[in-house]
């Protein structure tokens, strides 16, 4: 037995791509998955069109924010809320503009959802990659934004001189061959795979040949939404794969790595990636509660006049859920919140507790606080 100082990579192997599992361990879980996104599916069709519109935007928004977290990048929530409303027709007053590579991120997570029927092709992966990085930076370090990386690639951890080597990837010359194979998989895949298993494999496949100089990651998880959108044929995502990720994040990254030395049985990761879709479908039950409760609140309130601040937190509010805003609203809470004066907070609270859209909770003084007429 090969010790793990002299374990091959996946790709070192030859014809490495001719993936291998056990069908009976992967079955029950495979049936759970599906029966998972049955029940979400039919909670869907059930909400109408308004509704799907909102769901989405909720979802989307999620999506952006914890693709990127994954990588450790921390994004705005208001700007991915602007960009997604923009992107879909919906109201954004009192949000601000979002930031070019927010906006990129947004525009390829609805390419590959609304246009999961075109083809994949190099050019349309590496317009998703100058997307990512508009002004061709990742951080400080310069990159290729919208092309084959051209040097070695190894995912590292630790302090400078003690760095651990999780992984390498193909070297550079390498990724035109390797690319052209994955992307013929996926066409020849299209309709004859199991759709789940089909999703996961593209997904591993693509982090193993790590085409890009970074956002490798985000891309693939771009390509798992496409996949699953195929496979249900909706142009919507109704559950965020990513959030679910970023909750299991080293259990992702410890398995990732597990499967990428030595031979091609992938069980492991694709045993992961149901019972993480199973996980991630049965979130979306809350959300799906949570936007109905929107739904409800803002027609009650719709003939209700509000400024810009006012809707930023109200919008906040419901984005917490019914009795979730710890300690509730307060007027040091709505000056953050709104940018605003202590007097300009405690007179747009008054009037917002006038107009019945909040409600004092139970507490004098220091104490007092508000939270949403929930109804």
């Amino acid at each position: 037995m090969m010790t793990a100082e002299y374990l091959k990579y996946i790709w070192q192997y030859k014809n490495w791509t001719n993936f291998s599992w056990s069908s009976d361990q992967l079955l029950p879980l495979l049936g759970k998955a599906r029966q998972a996104q049955g029940k979400i599916l039919i909670k869907i069709k059930a909400m109408g069109a308004f509704l799907t519109d909102e769901a989405q935007a909720e979802i989307l928004t999620e999506e952006a924010i914890k693709t990127s977290a994954i990588e450790g990048e921390v994004l705005n929530r208001d700007s991915v809320r602007s960009s997604v409303a923009r992107h879909l027709g919906l109201s954004h007053a009192g949000l601000p503009r979002a930031e070019r590579h927010i906006d990129g991120l947004v525009e390829i997570l609805l390419d590959a959802t609304r246009n999961y029927d075109k083809p994949l092709t190099v050019k349309r992966l590496q317009s998703w990659h100058a997307a990512l990085f508009p002004t061709g930076y990742s951080g400080l370090n310069k990159i290729r934004a919208g092309k084959w990386r051209i040097k070695p690639m190894q995912v590292v951890s630790g302090v400078v001189g003690k760095e651990k080597v999780h992984y390498q990837a193909p070297p550079p010359e390498n990724l035109d061959k390797e690319m052209k194979g994955f992307l013929v998989w996926w066409e020849k895949s299209k309709g004859t795979m199991e759709g789940f298993l089909r999703a996961a494999m593209a997904h591993f496949w693509f982090v193993t040949i790590h085409p890009f100089d970074d956002g490798n990651g985000r891309i693939a998880r771009v390509l798992t939404d496409m996949a699953l959108a195929q496979d249900e044929k909706l142009q919507m995502r109704f559950y965020s794969f990513s959030s679910q990720i970023m909750e299991e994040r080293g259990d992702y990254y410890d398995i990732l790595e597990k499967c990428s030395k030595g031979k091609s049985d992938i069980t492991v990761w694709l045993s992961w990636f149901l019972g993480c879709l199973t996980r991630a479908t049965g979130k979306s039950e809350m959300l799906i509660i949570n936007v109905l409760a929107k739904a409800d609140f803002w027609q009650r309130f719709s003939q209700t006049t509000m400024n810009e601040r006012q809707r930023k937190v109200v919008n906040r509010l419901l984005d917490t859920g019914a009795g979730k805003f710890h300690g509730g609203l307060t007027t040091r809470k709505y000056v953050s919140l709104a940018k605003t004066s202590r007097a300009t907070a405690f007179r747009e609270i008054s009037d917002l507790v006038d107009k019945k859209v909040l409600r004092q909770n139970t507490g004098k003084g220091r104490s007092v606080s508000y939270d949403l007429n929930w109804g």
